[in-house]
């Protein structure tokens, strides 16, 4: 399996782990992306993960989220993420970026400075179902209050990076 890749507070690579270890316990300072698909009405793609996931299974995330790994670049990653998840081919843009450290249950953590991504895509979703349970398209206001209402069913990354391409203007459509 591939190594990820170790940060520190400046996203500066001081290392590499594997998954599982960078899950464990508090967590591991490592590198990682999410995505926001929008369509062309301005509709955000959610997914909502897999029961089979060890850390927030069945939650709302963003259109997908992952880790690159060393000496691959970021947005290839994200891309290659985006159509192995969905199926979905788009160019993306980075919006900024944030750091967070999030715990689920006794399972174990996000420790990430996680990259905000966006692009747009009208066609085909279709999702890999060991991935992903189902997906649907929403207003971002509308998922906003979905948020505000049930936090606790959404993935701490969505929220946070909900912000953060909020105030990138990257909800425009």
């Amino acid at each position: 399996m591939a190594e990820l890749i170790l940060v520190n507070e400046l996203d500066q690579q001081i290392g590499t782990a594997d998954r599982s270890r960078c899950h464990s316990g508090k967590g591991i300072l490592h590198r990682a992306f999410t995505i926001f698909v929008f369509n062309q009405d301005g509709q955000v793609l959610i997914q909502k993960r897999s029961k089979g996931k060890t850390l927030w299974p069945c939650t709302w995330e963003t259109s997908c989220s992952g880790h690159p790994v060393v000496g691959e670049d970021l947005v290839a990653a994200a891309q290659k993420r985006l159509q192995e998840e969905l199926g979905v081919r788009t160019e993306l843009e980075t919006h900024g970026r944030f750091q967070y450290q999030a715990s689920y249950e006794d399972e174990g953590s996000e420790n990430e400075i996680c990259f905000v991504l966006a692009g747009k895509y009208d066609g085909v979703i279709r999702p890999d179902l060991q991935e992903v349970s189902e997906c649907r398209w929403v207003d971002a206001n509308e998922l906003k209050g979905e948020i505000a209402d049930s936090r606790d069913e959404h993935a701490p990354w969505l929220i946070t990076g909900l912000e953060v391409v909020s105030s990138q203007g990257g909800t425009d459509g």
